[in-house]
């Protein structure tokens, strides 16, 4: 006998945000999961599930929590287009996602727990209409919120576009999100904001500081709405056993050792520092060692402890490891055109920070094609960031790109895209990549300085500079008191609770992107750190940046391909390329340049030398020449017949002159009048019922007498 599955803890929950229906349904898939949501938000769908291992892994000093965000080409109607078939690795969009719920959600954790945790969010539907990210985002905090792993959450994630007509626009569709001038990701608690991801047309702070504000009121309805999920479903949370502390041991070191903490945090080197800090360890190891068996065990956390006391007490009483003020930026470095035969180049230097990008021109058929459920068919501008083991100290071999390489690429081409000129202005496929030489704090606010510098030195007509600078945040839970600081070095940002990274013009915000270890912003923090941020990059660039390179160079390297576009009717796109491609074949061949054509009938030609590119270029309008009615043409005999000649006035274009319309007079015999090879101005009069070109050269001449 078979019976039907019953689903007895089947729920569907449902609120609005932005004026659409947002449903949650729980309780009838991925029933081994700890806990498991369906989010639908108009056509878009996505299936996150939370699962914990009840045993806690040993040997590791974090909490070894997961997010995987799962594309399935499926979800907008396609196949893949690897040659298996079937999805890969995650599109460079799809980590992004993944870092967007990870970053808010990760400190809001304990930080002793070491349970493996892995929370996977599986797009089963994308409308482009109803953003993905904030669907998988949602699904993630209602999963993990409602499951038994401990959690101080929920959270909420919201978009806010500011778009030209001054409207500000909750959760946007694609097409929204590609016209505005200022987009939001903010996710927040109901008391604060966590993170907050922005790219912007030059935006003021003003308009960003109101959208965020938007997105966290917007962010609040649902966390009341994910409690309210919570409250009927949620599961009673498991304790824990806290990772192991030996506090004797952190009391004896704060009590003999504190000292030796503050003298080797008291350096601008970071090499010194270190140093400085393996000596204390090697005396605490020689005073304590024999005294507590697991030493070696505790060691690193209890150093990790120290040094963040003295950080924060430094902070909060306004005094820094490095002797700055609050305000000072590092000292800092600008140089461009450092490497030959490359397109340009420029090496940026903040303190011991220290980013190489370099920029590559080419032909727009090497604009990267995108393969993912997202609208995107091409990517233009290209920005990669590497960050080597060298650049901190360490003897690691190389690995793959990392997600946060990944990140940080994304957030530099992210900042320096809005000036980036279109491609009628510049029809260059660009990449630049940025290569991390020293961190010591912020490489990737240094990368987009380096990177401006770059495309200067490589001639690509920017429509400003852009410079990024990052933000710190030191506070004291028990008495509200905080502090902001501007151009966090490493032992700042890894001590410290914020790294709020600001790029942008002298007009405005191009990129942001906050990263937090506290439990969340007030607007006044926010507003603080947007106004040190601006201030600090004015400085950077009218002092660093503008000096070394104050525009960008008026000719592309030597060594760049040169470009030329054009625009031809679409109905003449099939003449140029020919017969099986015979036409633009002997145009490449007879040239040596490269000639890529658009459905639209743009035409673009490149070539190792502008010589061969205009070459290209006249072929393609001569092949292309249609003659005005009306306008006079100066054109070459090639044919004689007994009742008129026929007149050459391009390559390819010609048309007949009736004997009647040689001369002012009768004319009993063309030759009498013109001759093969014979030069002459002629009028075009019109195309004939089959499409034959009519000229007269009785009418040209008349016209030109006229004309004197």
């Amino acid at each position: 006998m078979i019976t039907k599955k019953q689903f007895p803890n089947h729920k569907v929950f449902e609120m609005e945000i932005g004026g659409r229906p947002f449903t949650v349904e729980t309780g009838k898939v991925a029933e081994l999961a700890n806990a498991e949501c369906i989010c639908r938000y108009g056509d878009t769908v996505v299936l996150t599930t939370c699962t914990c291992n009840p045993i806690p892994k040993s040997g590791i000093d974090y909490f070894p929590l997961t997010i995987e965000f799962e594309e399935r080409m499926y979800a907008v109607g396609r196949i893949p287009g690897s040659f298996n078939r079937r999805e890969g690795k995650p599109s460079d969009r799809g980590i992004l996602n993944s870092r967007i719920i990870d970053r808010p959600m990760r400190p809001l954790f304990d930080e002793e727990l070491r349970n493996d945790t892995v929370v996977t969010c599986t797009v089963f539907a994308n409308d482009y209409e109803n953003p993905v990210e904030i669907v998988a985002s949602l699904g993630a905090s209602i999963a993990i919120a409602s499951s038994d792993v401990p959690w101080n959450g929920p959270v909420a994630t919201t978009n806010v576009a500011h778009m030209a007509d001054g409207r500000y626009i909750v959760n946007p569709s694609a097409e929204e999100r590609d016209a505005c001038d200022c987009f939001v990701c903010i996710a927040s608690t109901f008391e604060k904001v966590v993170m907050i991801e922005t790219e912007a047309n030059e935006a003021p702070e003003a308009i960003v500081l109101e959208s965020i504000r938007i997105a966290h009121e917007t962010n609040m309805e649902i966390v009341k709405f994910i409690n309210s999920i919570v409250a009927e479903i949620g599961k009673p949370k498991f304790t824990f056993e806290k990772a192991a502390v030996n506090h004797d041991l952190l009391d004896d070191l704060m009590e003999y050792g504190l000292g030796q903490i503050e003298y080797a945090l008291d350096t601008d080197d970071k090499n010194v520092r270190e140093e400085r800090l393996t000596a204390a360890r090697l005396d605490f190891a020689d005073k304590f060692a024999e005294k507590y068996e697991d030493f070696e065990e505790h060691i690193e956390v209890c150093l990790y402890k120290m040094q963040k006391k003295v950080v924060k007490k430094w902070l909060l009483a306004g005094k820094r490891v490095d002797g700055r003020g609050m305000d000072d930026i590092r000292p800092l470095g600008a140089e461009v055109g450092l490497l030959p035969r490359v397109h340009g180049s420029g090496l940026f230097s903040r303190g011991q920070t220290q980013v190489l990008s370099i920029c590559t021109l080419n032909t727009l058929s090497a604009a990267q094609k995108m393969d993912t459920i997202y609208p995107e068919e091409t990517r233009r501008y290209i920005h990669h960031y590497n960050f080597p083991a060298y650049s901190t100290g360490e003897a690691r071999a190389a690995r793959s790109t990392s997600r946060r390489e990944i990140g940080h690429g994304a957030l530099a081409e992210k900042a320096l895209l809005p000036v980036i000129p279109s491609v009628e202005e510049f029809p260059y496929a660009i990449r630049v990549v940025s290569e991390v030489l020293s961190s010591n704090g912020s490489t990737s606010q240094g990368s987009i300085c380096g990177s401006t510098l770059a495309l200067m030195d490589a001639g690509v007509p920017i429509k400003r500079p852009v410079a990024g600078i990052s933000c710190g945040l030191i506070s004291d839970q028990e008495t509200g008191e905080w502090r902001t600081f501007t151009d966090i070095q490493g032992v700042e940002d890894f001590h410290g609770e914020m790294d709020f990274k600001v790029a942008g013009t002298t007009e405005g915000i191009t990129a942001i992107q906050m990263d937090l270890k506290n439990k969340g912003l007030t607007m006044e923090i926010i507003a603080d750190a947007l106004e040190r941020c601006r201030v600090a990059r004015l400085t950077i660039l009218d002092e660093v940046m503008l000096p070394c390179i104050p525009e960008p160079r008026a000719e592309v390297s030597e060594y760049a391909p040169k470009m030329l576009s054009l625009k031809i009717p679409v109905d003449k796109i099939r003449e140029v390329i020919g017969s099986g491609g015979k036409t633009i074949q002997k145009i490449c061949a007879d040239t040596g340049a490269k000639v890529d054509i658009d459905d639209d009938g743009s035409v673009f030609i490149s070539a190792v030398d502008s010589a061969a590119a205009y070459a290209a270029k006249k072929m393609v309008d001569d092949i292309c020449f249609v003659p005005e009615e009306g306008k006079l043409y100066y054109g070459k005999v090639v044919r004689i017949l007994p009742i008129g000649a026929f007149v050459e006035i391009a390559p390819g274009h010609d048309g007949m002159v009736h004997i009647s319309k040689l001369e002012n007079r009768r004319v009993e015999k063309v030759e009498d009048v013109l001759n093969l090879g014979d030069m002459t101005w002629v009028k075009f009069m019109g195309f004939d019922e089959k499409g034959r070109a009519n000229f007269s050269r009785k009418d040209a001449l008349k016209e030109m007498e006229g004309q004197q």
